[in-house]
């Protein structure tokens, strides 16, 4: 049984409790998610039970056993030097890992959390400073110009695009991409992303993810991550991501496995393709695969744009000529088709879902 008592320096909105059950009373002016996670975090069960974010597959209910939520979070207050009375803002959904992890980070470190709507800009009206901070992607994307309120941030839920992390280099806080799943009780790796002279994500130290205290890592016959960590998961995580072994405690992510695409037997993993069209398109865009009689597959692109009616063959043949010009691709890399969509579809943690988007393209797919 693992109790899972608040640190004595632990503060939710500035005010500190004598109890689990004055917090928990307080947390209900708050959120009813948040009372709902602290009322299962307070119980007697030593699991919580949490919702996958559905990104890699259908969303599912797995458990996860309170004492390996606590080993991570101490693990990141050691990794990112965050002691008690740190002051954090959590600005994600307490529905998924993330957001309860702040929690649990909070409560276990003995910090001082203050609470934000999960907005797409959710410090823009705030007048404090933070220490700590986690967003997605489309938030710090929205908040550059508040970001100097933060002093660290961890960023996960998407890939952060080259245009981005242009625009964050010189920005005073330090920013983090971060590596992990529900399964692995948020990240277990992190990487860097600003303060660098170069920024090309794919020939720098940009691309190194390190991973965090008490995990160790392998790759299996695939090519893709295994995870040891035995305070946090009390199996070994196989994952389904390809990535390059730097060294006993770097590596670099080069894709899902399940995306790869075979095209007249070349291997084409979408998020290196995807990587290097970020430097060309702005609009949000992914790459695919359709069935090709000759090739098996095809690779194809699909764009976002809200002006779709004032789309046409001629502006397909624009970008074509721009991804050519820009000798970053081989002719194995060139779309052979692009498709435009008005709206992508998303999943509840507003990632692109590129099963359901790719069946807007069923007519003529």
């Amino acid at each position: 049984m693992i109790k899972s008592p608040s640190h004595s320096a632990f503060k939710l909105q500035g005010k500190s409790f004598n109890s689990n059950d004055e917090l928990i009373d307080f947390s209900k002016k708050i959120s009813s998610d948040i009372a709902d996670f602290l009322i299962d975090w307070f119980d007697t069960k030593a699991f919580v039970e949490v919702k996958t974010s559905g990104s890699t597959g259908n969303p599912k209910i797995i458990q996860l056993q309170k004492i390996h939520m606590i080993h991570s979070a101490k693990a990141t207050g050691v990794y990112f030097n965050l002691p008690e009375n740190t002051t954090a803002l959590l600005c994600m959904s307490p529905n998924y890992i993330a957001g309860k992890m702040m929690l649990v980070r909070a409560i276990t470190l003995g910090w001082h959390l203050d609470v934000a709507e999960p907005a797409s800009n959710p410090i823009k009206n705030s007048n404090k400073n933070y220490d700590f901070s986690a967003m997605v992607p489309l938030q710090l994307h929205n908040s550059l110009g508040e970001i100097y309120k933060i002093k660290k941030l961890i960023v996960g839920g998407g890939v952060i695009s080259e245009e981005l992390l242009g625009k964050i280099q010189n920005l005073k806080t330090e920013i983090f991409a971060t590596y992990g799943m529900t399964e692995t009780i948020t990240h277990i790796a992190v990487k860097k992303l600003n303060h660098f002279k170069k920024v090309i994500a794919s020939e720098t130290k940009l691309s190194y993810y390190t991973i965090l205290p008490n995990i160790k890592i392998s790759i299996d016959k695939r090519g893709c991550l295994v995870i040891d960590a035995p305070k946090i998961s009390e199996q070994r995580v196989i994952t389904n991501d390809l990535v390059e072994l730097i060294s006993p405690t770097e590596f670099k992510w080069l894709g899902r496995i399940d995306n790869v695409i075979n095209s007249g037997g070349i291997k084409l993993i979408p998020e290196q393709i995807e990587e290097k069209l970020a430097e060309i398109l702005k609009s949000r865009f992914f790459v695919a695969a359709k069935k090709d009689k000759i090739l098996g597959e095809k690779l194809i692109l699909v764009i976002e744009d809200l002006n779709i009616e004032n789309l046409n063959n001629s502006r397909k043949l624009i970008i074509l000529e721009e991804i050519k010009k820009s000798k970053l691709f081989s002719t194995y890399e060139i779309p052979k088709e692009i498709y435009f969509l008005k709206y992508f579809i998303e999943t509840e943690t507003n990632k692109i879902d590129r099963t359901k988007t790719l069946g807007f393209l069923k007519e003529g797919y």
